[in-house]
């Protein structure tokens, strides 16, 4: 059997599997059924190493093992593959988030908590800065920063990013009105963003910027800001970069810019397009 590294390369991707899951399933399914020994050598993954792997192809929803001897594994069709391997990603993920629920009131959750706070004692302000990539952690950490808001939240971002932004942040924008977060959204407003940004200004007040900028940030409190490095028209998701920062100086600076700029934006009444 002869596959192209390229054709394995995806289907790792895809599924989730390392290289000898996917040498010895795409075996199987050139076969049908199969015994171990005989997948060994047609994939070339060590026998020692066989048994393992289908093993973990079964509990993974892969393959399924035949009664009787010698040993032998049927493969399952790919489309049934699919479906069972989402369902176990689903089961999976509930697994996970129930675990890390019961984390809340814990004491695990406290300890660690107690040693961050002991260690941010000992960080200068300057130095809480980091590199975010790939567009979910960016939103991710955008996420946590809202929910840290007290007082204000200003988002500057592009036409397209206002459609990802209300769908990754709607909670937290609704639960930061109900604080007395005062959020001002800022973005160029189109025929295919209006009524999102229609559905925001529930909970923010939204404006239109002109609809060359493609500017992209976020302020808290005058204490932390987001910056958003590249295009997003041009860069894939995973390599969008951003920069995180926590400085009053910059900032206050960065507000000030904002507070210049905001009256000359256009109120969302005045910007529905024709």
């Amino acid at each position: 059997m002869i596959v192209s590294e390229e054709f394995l390369s995806r289907l790792r991707k895809i599924f989730d599997l390392n290289l000898y899951e996917v040498k010895v399933w795409t075996s199987l399914l050139s076969r049908g059924v199969s015994t171990a020994g005989e997948l060994s050598n047609i994939s070339d993954v060590p026998r020692s190493r066989t048994y393992d792997i289908l093993e973990s192809l079964e509990k993974k929803g892969f393959i399924v093992m035949k009664i009787g001897k010698p040993i032998k594994f049927i493969a399952l069709k790919p489309e049934e593959v699919v479906e069972r391997v989402k369902k176990n990603l689903v089961v999976e993920a509930n697994e996970k988030s129930k675990r890390l629920d019961k984390l809340k009131g814990d004491e695990v959750l406290e300890e660690l908590s107690g040693l961050y706070s002991n260690g941010v004692k000992y960080v200068e302000p300057s130095d809480l800065s980091g590199s975010l990539k790939g567009r979910q952690n960016m939103y991710n950490h955008l996420d946590m920063m809202l929910k840290n808001a007290n007082k204000e939240a200003v988002i500057v971002t592009s036409a397209e990013g206002l459609n990802r932004k209300m769908e990754s942040l709607l909670p937290e924008f609704e639960r930061a009105k109900k604080r007395g977060v005062k959020v001002r959204v800022a973005a160029p407003i189109n025929k295919d963003n209006y009524k999102v940004a229609k559905e925001l200004s529930k909970f923010a007040e939204v404006r239109s910027v002109d609809g060359k900028n493609n500017g992209r940030f976020a302020l808290i409190d005058n204490k932390e800001m987001m910056l958003m490095l590249l295009d997003d028209k041009s860069v894939h998701p995973s390599y969008d970069t951003a920069v995180w920062l926590s400085s009053n100086f910059l900032a206050s600076s960065m507000k000030q810019m904002f507070e210049n700029n905001w009256t000359g934006f256009k109120p969302l009444n005045k910007a529905r397009p024709r």
